[in-house]
């Protein structure tokens, strides 16, 4: 009887977390990818010394489904080489959603012509990721298999609707227009994959809610929330420091992240508060200048130094209007900071206990939340052991088991 899942990943996702989760369950039956570090010709390049990569190279070799077989992964070189070099040439959001729709459908059929050539694993399920996903459901489906759909972020349309709105609030951040009809037609794919799936995933209620404003199937979603990695309790310190209170964003500084009401709550704290961010510059470089006056930009960094920035914060900020299920919220938490975050941001976060989560676009609640964390260190302690306390359900194992017990249900025939 079939009980294995073969997976199909466009890229590498949370660092390969479903794959390697259902592997160490022994329910990995194969892996599809576009490229990794293991299989065809990346694995030469492993030879090259880590100081002699560039970054487009190292970002490659990182690509490494720890803990999987080798000969369990099918990956593809000529589809995947096509696909990095039609990313870096991308000039617009158009573009950009031209690429992941041929792309996602690209890969499917090239999963599914491989594995019935080496004879058809018969799998129990089958278990694909948004936009690049419905060929695969409907394989299994044809098959009478399960189809299982990974909702990574909230829907197309809702997280295009907001950016676009942000667009118009804030010009001089160069938000991303829309997509056109490109984006209409994987809006369309998108919802058309909820239609084939028999579960979809979703990191969030955000998630979940989301596909059903856009008259989704609820009743086939399921709330999973993601891990991360135990090591973010090393950041963990004695916080009381003397000093302006230290707060804290991690990642990409534009639009969708919030990244103008962070600069706004830094104009308003002034010298009561030192504002840091890490993460690639998403907007108008003219925006740089404004955005140093108030707050020390570090760029992208290294993840091992990610570690660093836990240590030195008091204080998580992410206002995040669209997400999935945001890693730095976890990290966070992994590391005893409390955080302030939204509803949109798909965090675990509980207000008033290892953090506050505030409305969208509302500086006056992130800077009454800052004010609050920084005048009363006692609340502050007490905010840092809660966030302490949720390691255990915010770390991978964490999440590891939440995927196992959820997909189990599923396979075996569950509700």
């Amino acid at each position: 009887m079939a009980s294995g899942i073969t997976v199909v990943q466009l890229g590498a996702r949370r660092h390969y977390a479903v794959p390697r989760i259902l592997d160490a369950a022994g329910m990995l039956d194969r892996l599809y990818v576009d490229l990794c570090a293991v299989k065809g010709f990346p694995r030469w390049l492993a030879r090259i010394p880590p100081e002699r990569r560039p970054g487009a190279l190292g970002r490659l070799l990182d690509r490494v489904p720890q803990g999987i077989s080798a000969d369990r992964i099918g990956s593809f070189d000529a589809f995947g080489l096509q696909f990095f070099a039609r990313q870096r040439f991308q000039r617009n959001d158009s573009d950009d959603a031209r690429t992941f729709l041929w792309a996602g459908a690209k890969l499917c059929k090239l999963a599914i012509r491989r594995f019935e050539r080496d004879g058809g694993a018969d799998s129990a399920a089958y278990y694909g990721f948004h936009g690049s996903a419905l060929e695969l459901l409907r394989y299994a489906r044809q098959r009478g298999r399960l189809g299982i759909v990974d909702q990574c972020i909230a829907p197309y349309r809702v997280a295009r609707e907001l950016i676009v709105e942000e667009g118009e609030r804030f010009p001089e951040w160069e938000a991303k227009a829309d997509s056109g009809a490109a984006g209409e037609r994987y809006a369309e794919r998108e919802e058309a994959e909820w239609a084939e799936a028999d579960l979809i995933l979703c990191g969030s209620e955000f998630v979940r809610d989301g596909i059903g404003q856009r008259g989704g199937p609820v009743e086939r979603c399921a709330v999973v929330p993601y891990g991360t990695d135990p090591q973010f309790a090393q950041s963990r310190r004695s916080r009381p420091h003397g000093g302006p209170l230290r707060v804290l964003t991690v990642g990409a500084v534009g639009v969708r992240k919030g990244a103008p009401y962070v600069l706004e709550a830094a104009r308003r704290m002034g010298p009561r508060a030192h504002f840091r961010m890490v993460g690639a510059l998403e907007a108008d470089p003219s925006i740089v200048s404004p955005l140093r006056e108030h707050v020390e930009w570090v760029g992208v960094v290294p993840r091992s130094q990610t570690l660093e920035h836990y240590a030195w914060a008091d204080v998580l900020l992410l206002p995040s209007l669209c997400e999935g299920s945001a890693g730095a919220t976890n990290e966070a938490l992994a590391a005893g900071l409390p955080v302030i975050t939204t509803h949109n941001t798909g965090s675990v976060v509980r207000d008033g206990h290892d953090g506050f989560v505030v409305p969208i676009r509302d500086v006056d609640a992130i800077v009454e939340a800052l004010e609050r964390v920084r005048v009363d260190p006692e609340f502050h302690r007490e905010l840092c052991r809660n966030a302490e306390a949720r390691l255990p359900e915010v770390s991978f194992p964490g999440y590891a088991d939440r995927l196992i017990s959820r997909v189990t249900q599923a396979v075996e025939g569950g509700p």
